[in-house]
C-alpha cells in the first residue's frame, strides 16, 4: 500500500470559551500581573485583556475603568490574615505578626498593591482607601488588638494599651515608611521598631 507523504495536520482542539467567573477570574490576575510587572502606570486594559487571552471589550463590560478594575483585583488577590501568632510573649509575637505583614506586603499581590501606593497621587489612592483598609489594615489590626490582649493578661503590657493609637501604630508606620521611604523591612528594621518604638510604649507603667 503506497502512503503519500502529505498527510493532513491534526485538527486543533478549540479551547473551551470562558464565562463568567472563570473569565473574570482570569481578568482578576491578569490585572494583578500586570500591576506587579509593569506597575500602576503601565497597567492598560489592552494589557490585561492580552493577558488573560481575551477581547478587550470582555474587559470593559465588567469594569468601565482602570481603577474600577484594580480595586477589584486587589480586593480579590490579597492574602488573608487569620491567626494571631502566639510564641509566649508580645515581643515575638509582634515580630512574627510583622513578619507576616511583610510577606503579605512582597507576595505578588502585595506588590500590585505597593505598585498604586507609590505610583497614584492623592486623588487616586483615595480611590483605593478602602481595598488597602479592609484588605490590610483592618486584619492586621485584628491580629494586633488579640497580640496585645494577650500581653496584657500575661502582666507584660500596660492595662490600658488596647486602644486605637497603638493598635494603629504598626500598620502606619509600615506603610508610610513603605512609601515615603521606600523601605524593604529587613529582619533588622522589624526589630528596631518592635524594641525602640512598641515595647517602650507597650511596657508597664509607660506613659
Amino acid at each position: 500500500m503506497v502512503t503519500s507523504r502529505w498527510t493532513a495536520a491534526p485538527a486543533r482542539t478549540a479551547a473551551p470559551r470562558r464565562r463568567g467567573a472563570v473569565l473574570e477570574r482570569a481578568i482578576l490576575d491578569a490585572a494583578l500581573n500586570q500591576l506587579s510587572t509593569v506597575g500602576w502606570n503601565g497597567l492598560t486594559m489592552e494589557g490585561v485583556a492580552a493577558g488573560a487571552q481575551t477581547g478587550k471589550a470582555a474587559v470593559y463590560r465588567r469594569w468601565p475603568s482602570k481603577e474600577d478594575l484594580v480595586a477589584d483585583a486587589l480586593r480579590a488577590g490579597l492574602p488573608s490574615f487569620e491567626e494571631a501568632p502566639d510564641r509566649g510573649s508580645v515581643r515575638e509575637d509582634l515580630l512574627e505578626l510583622c513578619r507576616q505583614t511583610r510577606e503579605a506586603m512582597f507576595s505578588p499581590s502585595g506588590f500590585a498593591l505597593r505598585s498604586v501606593i507609590h505610583e497614584c497621587d492623592n486623588q487616586q489612592t483615595e480611590r483605593f482607601h478602602g481595598v488597602i483598609y479592609e484588605g490590610v489594615v483592618e486584619p492586621t489590626i485584628k491580629l494586633l488588638r488579640e497580640v496585645i490582649t494577650r500581653g496584657i493578661e500575661r502582666g507584660e503590657v500596660r492595662h490600658d494599651a488596647a486602644n486605637g493609637y497603638v493598635f494603629d501604630a504598626v500598620p502606619a508606620m509600615m506603610m508610610y515608611r513603605s512609601k515615603m521611604c521606600a523601605s524593604e523591612w529587613t529582619d533588622r528594621d522589624l526589630e528596631e521598631m518592635i524594641d525602640q518604638l512598641m515595647i517602650p510604649l507597650l511596657r508597664p507603667g509607660a506613659l
